[in-house]
């Protein structure tokens, strides 16, 4: 595929208008290999990277000392931070980290959310070539016992837990051991002098040196602290580059909420705004009821060029958008292009997105996604406008080698490249286990091909592989393309779904539902409690569910009976990630009672059924 500035004359599936955008190249070379696997690479040399993180903060405090790096709430106003002052910050922090003797065997862990301290006290272990750990909030905040805490600190040995707000997270603090030393107040550290000690420790730091520990989500299994280099940092950003060429022209311009302790929002993001001179303003909200209000407040003030989020942030945004005419106008004023990643995205999700700069700006601007993990830094592969298949996720980044192999019906994806992980820290089993034999990481996941006979339109999500599972009849059912069909076909009433029926004759779905989009069926009603209840409603899911059950061809595609939960997912019990996605399996253990009461032979009154099954289907548990 060529190179070339993305216009009108190359819609790639647009209709006109379309705000032009300099998008670089991607295309594929697919190397088959023996029993049915085969290579994917990109033909794009990857080329020169920087060789550590703080590379990029020496540049632009030189260049452009007086441009505004990061940016925070402070009440009304913005607090703000140039690149001179953050590195002029971050040197006497990294020489009082390397004073209380912090390394990789006594790291730093930051408990606090996304700020300024958190960036500044991570950037100072990163000059001095110290380890950090940026933990969920969730883990200090929401979990009552603090269980993936302590297990988190017993595997890192701290030598420093940073929690900015010591009201806030002394219960967490309180539940540690008592001989690792708290940080609450970076000021005290500020007035350290810099010596000759802290510029040998930052000459020593390469690519290879551990710049984090980035924990899992666990969604699949308890987390685990995946090694994250320099070089996986530094070559993730260049491969990104390479895609999102415009970069180089203009400085990126963010309002961003997505946690950094995850690798979307923490490495993605945070290192794009930073090597490329750019400017972070940290969104205190999220998406959902509780935290829209001060997204819409920071997007009322900043127009962002590139904005970064997730299926449901995306989503939760729409209506506002489309009720705020002055808000949508400034949100999309200076908008490049939106990247969603994290999970799929609804068709009609997209396309109301796809639309809603029309109406704002007279123009449709690009939106992409893509595809990787916390072990590929995170991303491995990105789609453009040119290659997008429905639901794809794009073809290998420059730099990112990959390997399907099958597994099954499918094809188990592989990754290889600097921007992979050398391993999990302290976990020699999990690391073995994690590489095969060709050195190419096991990412847990399945991808197929849009079109097998044409490589160049890129690669689908086909689920995660753990995820997935055998009905009593011997039928695999895939869990992830059967979710999004059920997110596609019951919209806008679902919020979210989890689909089980391991070792049973059908599968069965617990909803969340959209109490807004239910409210239409059921005006009046706030709770919950009594929406789910509902007649109307019940009727509405009732007509979904025999239309989708009637529709699907075979078992593994069939949902034959659901349950409407008025609870929403809780992260306290670790059913959300911070990003907003369900860990299905928290949710199934925590529900477990909703869970069974699906396979019931005499199912309560609160179970959906489907009015059309099949002849054959047996209910009730396998004999």
């Amino acid at each position: 595929m060529s190179s070339r500035h993305l216009d009108i004359a190359a819609l790639g599936g647009y209709a006109p208008p379309l705000r032009p955008v300099d998008l670089g190249p991607l295309d594929v070379v697919i190397a088959p290999s023996r029993g049915g696997q085969f290579y994917a690479r990109s033909p794009f040399d990857l080329g020169p990277y920087e060789a550590k993180v703080t590379g990029w903060l020496d540049r632009w405090a030189a260049l452009r000392p007086d441009n505004v790096f990061l940016a925070e709430r402070r009440g009304e106003a913005w607090q703000t931070i140039t690149y001179a002052e953050a590195r002029q910050k971050a040197r006497p922090l990294a020489q009082a980290l390397l004073a209380r003797g912090l390394s990789a065997e006594r790291p730093l862990v930051i408990l606090s959310g996304n700020s300024i301290a958190h960036a500044l006290l991570g950037l100072a272990a990163l000059y001095a070539g110290i380890p950090y750990a940026p933990l969920s909030p969730a883990y200090a905040l929401a979990a009552p016992d603090f269980a993936r805490l302590k297990s988190i600190i017993a595997l890192l040995t701290p030598g420093l837990v940073f929690a900015e707000d010591g009201a806030l997270y002394a219960p967490a603090l309180a539940a540690l051991p008592a001989d690792i030393p708290r940080l609450v107040v970076l000021d005290d550290l500020l007035t350290t002098e810099a010596t000759a000690a802290l510029d040998q420790a930052n000459a020593a730091v390469g690519p290879d040196t551990i710049a984090k520990f980035m924990f899992t989500s666990g969604s699949t299994a308890a987390p685990k602290a995946v090694i994250t280099t320099h070089r996986m940092l530094c070559a993730n950003q260049a491969m990104i580059a390479h895609v999102l060429r415009f970069l180089r022209r203009e400085p990126p311009v963010l309002v961003d909420w997505l946690p950094w302790s995850h690798s979307f929002g923490g490495n993605q993001n945070f290192n794009l705004v930073l090597a490329h001179g750019g400017t972070l303003y940290i969104d205190a909200g999220r998406p959902g009821p509780e935290g829209m209000a001060a997204t819409l407040a920071n997007l009322r003030d900043i127009s962002p060029t590139l904005h970064f989020n997730v299926p449901a942030g995306l989503e939760s945004l729409l209506p506002h958008l489309a009720r705020d005419k002055k808000l949508a106008t400034n949100f999309f004023r200076r908008l490049q292009l939106t990247f969603f990643a994290g999970a799929p995205m609804t068709r009609a999700s997209y396309e109301a997105w796809d639309d809603m700069p029309v109406e704002a700006c007279g123009e449709k601007i690009v939106t992409m996604s893509g595809y990787g993990a916390t072990e590929s830094g995170p991303a491995t592969t990105f789609w453009t406008p040119f290659i997008r298949p429905e639901g794809g996720v794009g073809l290998p980044l420059p730099g990112s080698e990959l390997k399907l192999v099958p597994q099954g019906e499918k094809l188990e994806v592989r990754a290889k490249g600097a921007n992979v992980t050398p391993g999990y820290w302290r976990d020699a089993q999990a690391t073995e286990q994690a590489f095969d034999d060709d050195g190419f990481f096991r990412l847990g996941d399945a991808l197929r091909l849009a079109e097998a006979t044409a490589p160049r339109l890129g690669f689908c999500f086909d689920g995660r592989i753990g995820e997935d599972f055998k009905l009593a009849t011997g039928t695999w059912v895939s869990t992830g393309p059967l979710r999004d069909a059920v997110l596609a076909a019951f919209a806008p009433f679902v919020q979210d779904v989890v689909i089980a029926g391991e070792g049973e004759a059908f599968a069965a779905a617990l909803v969340f539902p959209n109490f807004e989009a239910c409210q239409s069926l059921a005006a009046g009603l706030a709770s919950p409690a009594e929406l789910v209840a509902h007649r109307d409603v019940r009727a509405k899911f009732q007509a979904l569910l025999d239309g989708f059950a009637g529709g699907a061809k075979g078992a593994s595609r069939r949902i034959a009976r659901l349950v409407l939960l008025a609870a929403p997912a809780s992260a306290a019990a670790g059913e959300l990630t911070d990003k907003g996605g369900l860990n299905r399996m928290a949710v199934l253990a925590n529900r477990a009672l909703e869970a069974a009461g699906l396979f019931s032979a005499m199912p309560s009154a609160q179970v959906i059924r489907a009015s059309a099954v099949p002849a054959n289907a047996r209910f009730g548990p396998p004999s």
